[in-house]
């Protein structure tokens, strides 16, 4: 299924049409074979090299190298997951199965190695053509069911900033395969994944307790950048996983899609997060490289649609929907006269790429 998948998205020229209101439309030629290695290496280099020094700081005596190890090493962290995600759409490599060795690389690094790569990309592949977001585990209906004082220490825990909701959904993605008879085939490999990451999280705790501690806040510090980009990217449904799925066109993807930009003016900011704010763009050509989305948003907008919202513009809402959210829903981005109105806008959660829906 995933390989028919990203057969089926990697041609998409002929939807050009339907979204600009030129004579020419660009060529999406340049866009799927101008390949730069260079930049691919650099990026792979920075993930490695930067998780690399970042956990040698961490073990430094030297309170100001501990900070600036955790900054490089939630960043690295953060790097290796928009990496995961290009690996998943075959953007780095040629071949299928070097992209899936560079993504189990990555995945390993950021903690989303407990499902399967190529399941991963199936599910994420199935956001693209199906024009929705999955779940299995209702997420809301499983809160409410709680009694009431576990409820409000997990929702307490999410006011507070510490993110209890995505390891909750973590450990099920972990224990899945241990509950799940469609999965039990994964539970020796769970368990050696298991194993070897926490013999180095113990070297890691003898060397010094306190290396361990910083890693876990540079590992909540990732989850919270992830977090803030994937809740306002999409305002689409959210559907089980297996259910009858609705019909949706090209126009209601691009309407329900927004280019969250750390900056419009000063593009190279982007960069920060490989360019993964360019949504839009991603969404019109997902074999696009991460490097060239900046110049294929260019050719595809006018650059002043609605669906453009800079990442400070929705500081505010993170902060403020943190829990709303949970309940709520995505909310609406946009208002029935075409008008960007963020008081509605509450954005998703817990729409992971790295965390297969248990």
């Amino acid at each position: 299924m995933a390989n028919s998948c990203l057969i089926r998205l990697f041609d998409q020229s002929e939807r050009l049409n339907i979204l600009l209101p030129m004579t020419t439309a660009p060529d999406l030629n340049h866009f799927l074979h101008d390949k730069q290695p260079l930049w691919n290496s650099l990026a792979i280099g920075y993930a490695v090299g930067g998780y690399a020094l970042g956990i040698w700081l961490i073990l430094d005596a030297n309170v100001w190298l501990n900070g600036l190890g955790v900054l490089l090493l939630t960043h690295s962290l953060v790097i290796s997951a928009y990496l995961s995600h290009e690996f998943m759409h075959g953007t780095i490599f040629d071949s299928l199965s070097a992209n899936a060795r560079g993504g189990n690389l990555m995945l390993f690094l950021n903690g989303g190695c407990y499902g399967r790569f190529q399941e991963l990309m199936k599910m994420h592949i199935a956001h693209h053509v199906n024009r929705v977001d999955y779940y299995r585990f209702d997420l809301a209906a499983f809160l409410q069911a709680l009694p009431p004082p576990l409820r409000w220490i997990l929702l307490g825990l999410e006011w507070l900033y510490f993110p209890a909701l995505a390891f909750l959904l973590r450990l099920r993605a972990i224990l899945a395969p241990f509950f799940s008879p469609e999965r039990r085939d994964e539970r020796l490999r769970v368990v050696l994944l298991l194993s070897g990451r926490g013999l180095l999280f113990g070297l890691l705790t003898y060397l010094t307790p306190k290396a361990l501690l910083l890693y876990f806040l540079s590992y909540i510090g990732m989850i919270h950048l992830l977090r803030f980009l994937d809740a306002f990217q999409h305002t689409y449904e959210v559907f089980p996983v297996g259910a009858t799925l609705p019909k949706r066109d090209h126009a209601h993807e691009q309407a329900n899609t927004f280019s969250n930009l750390l900056s419009k003016r000063h593009q190279w900011l982007n960069l920060l997060f490989l360019n993964f704010g360019y949504h839009n763009a991603h969404h019109e050509l997902m074999k696009c490289p991460w490097y060239s989305l900046p110049e294929l948003d260019q050719a595809l907008y006018q650059g002043g649609e609605v669906q453009y919202v800079t990442l400070p513009q929705l500081l505010g809402n993170y902060h403020r929907f943190r829990l709303a959210r949970i309940f709520n829903g995505q909310g609406q981005a946009v208002d029935p006269q075409g008008n960007l109105q963020l008081e509605t806008f509450y954005g998703g959660i817990e729409v992971s790429f790295l965390v297969v829906p248990a």
